[in-house]
């Protein structure tokens, strides 16, 4: 993230504005509709402010001159769009003098950019790019646009009369952000949104105790609970809605290594992150340990994120953490996540199953060879099954072994699917029999093992294979 988003109160002094043509006349309306006071500097000698309201007009001043020696005394900002070479010398006297500047389309000579702007009265959403894609924001916007509602700034108006009221009634913090949490996504919302602000008042005034609505165990004390979260494979975008609305409602989150960085940027802000994962070589806090952990954020009234790698219910312990928050008497509830098998099927295009060849699937792991030495391999000999084998890179020669002892036949298409979803997913495909080879191949894990006739279906798969062939077809032309 180069350009950090801020907000600038462009009411406490002028916005000189210097430029000419349709792009001046674009930022002079956007300035406009901010409430700006606005020092004008037409290029050309043209001053057009058609289109704009009579209140509008009276804010803006036609300056005369030129704009490179004008006064800066209070300028909040300067706007140069139009303005040529002329751009490019004010972008040297702002930066001279502190003051934030932008020149549209010139990076080089900005400190600040113009975002694609969704503007709902009190809530204003603006989406970047950085300067590199004005096309892509302006789809996000538009995005953006079609799911908010239209009185969704209403709503922040009205919240904002009764801050100071429901501060003053309700003075623990988690208390009074759930009291609004609950206004919000309850009837009184519904009905500011619907354009019934007289009832919501009335609703609003009429509640008797602020507490017990926002959900009060006893006075004071605010209801915890957990909810175990899966994150899925790395790809922040496999969040489920549901994921994302609780890592934002989340007071703590205690997340596993696994979990990727640009997924926790998806929590909320100022929640608390606990990292409780086990890290390569060191043997982690325990499940006891955290377990204990979860529990007493509960009973302390925060709401916990549990936050684990792929779903908690595939090889995450997420079971066992019910177990404990059930006899603990903790309210909890489950998100469930795209396991990392799934995520691999679908990156590198495995059918799991295939109508003919592949009519079941199992799931195990086998984090070191004395996992898989435990596993009955003879039960897993079936050409018609799909093995998934997770956490399976240490313990490949013994898998192998396992499944060739058994009768699997060492022809069986195997591939490691290491990373998957991440920009950095990396795949190795061949046969069960060179499958330690393929594990050299990768660099570093998390990793998926997928055993099974499906393979050969695959992206990685067809690619090696025209390599292949085109390699031979090279040596006959030679």
């Amino acid at each position: 993230m180069r350009f950090l988003p801020v907000f600038l109160d462009l009411q406490t002094g002028p916005v000189l504005l210097v430029g000419a043509g349709d792009l001046a006349r674009a930022k002079l309306r956007l300035l406009a509709a901010a409430g700006a006071r606005i020092r004008y500097f037409s290029t050309d000698g043209h001053h057009d402010v058609s289109g704009l309201s009579a209140d509008d007009a009276a804010r803006i001043e036609l300056a005369q001159g030129d704009p490179l020696t004008s006064d800066l005394n209070s300028v909040v900002a300067i706007l140069c769009a139009g303005a040529g070479d002329i751009g490019v010398a004010m972008s040297a006297r702002a930066k001279a003098v502190g003051l934030p500047v932008n020149v549209m389309d010139d990076l080089a000579h900005s400190t600040f950019i113009f975002p694609a702007i969704v503007d709902r009265g009190d809530v204003v959403v603006a989406v970047g790019t950085g300067g590199a894609s004005p096309v892509v924001a302006r789809r996000v916007r538009e995005r953006i646009e079609a799911v908010l509602p239209a009185r969704i700034g209403d709503l922040a108006t009205f919240i904002g009369r009764w801050r100071k009221t429901i501060h003053g009634r309700i003075p623990e913090f988690a208390l009074r952000r759930r009291f609004w949490e609950r206004v919000v996504d309850g009837p009184i919302g519904a009905l500011v949104l619907a354009g019934r602000s007289d009832e919501a008042e009335a609703a609003l005034r009429n509640i008797p105790d602020a507490s017990a609505f926002a959900g009060a165990l006893a006075p004071g004390t605010a209801e915890g609970r957990v909810t175990l979260v899966g994150a899925g494979p790395g790809d922040p975008d496999l969040l489920t809605i549901k994921a994302l609305r609780a890592l934002q409602d989340a007071d703590v989150v205690f997340y596993d290594e696994l979990v990727s960085p640009e997924i926790l940027d998806r929590v909320r802000r100022d929640a608390s992150r606990v990292p409780v994962g086990r890290r390569v070589g060191k043997p982690g806090i325990g499940q006891d340990a955290i377990n204990r952990l979860l529990i007493e954020s509960a009973r302390s009234g925060q709401r916990a994120v549990r936050l684990k790698g792929g779903d908690g219910f595939v090889f995450g312990r997420g079971g066992e953490e019910i177990e404990a928050l059930r006899a603990a008497g903790v309210a909890y509830s489950v998100v469930p996540g795209i396991t990392a098998g799934l995520g691999a099927a679908a990156q590198f295009e495995v059918p799991l199953t295939f109508r003919h060849e592949a009519l079941r699937i199992t799931f195990l792991t086998a984090h070191k060879a004395r996992d898989a030495e435990a596993v009955d391999w003879s039960t897993l000999t079936d050409e018609k099954m799909t093995v998934v084998v997770y956490m399976g890179m240490t313990a490949a020669p013994s898998v192998r072994s396992g499944l060739l002892a058994a009768g699997r036949s060492p022809q069986t298409p195997v591939g490691v699917f290491a990373r998957v979803t991440r920009p950095d997913a990396q795949a190795a495909v061949g046969i069960l029999r060179d499958l330690p080879d393929l594990v050299e191949k990768i660099d570093g894990g998390p990793a998926i093992l997928i055993i099974g006739d499906v393979v050969a279906h695959s992206a990685p798969w067809r690619e090696a294979n025209l390599n292949s062939v085109l390699s031979k077809l090279l040596e006959t032309a030679a």
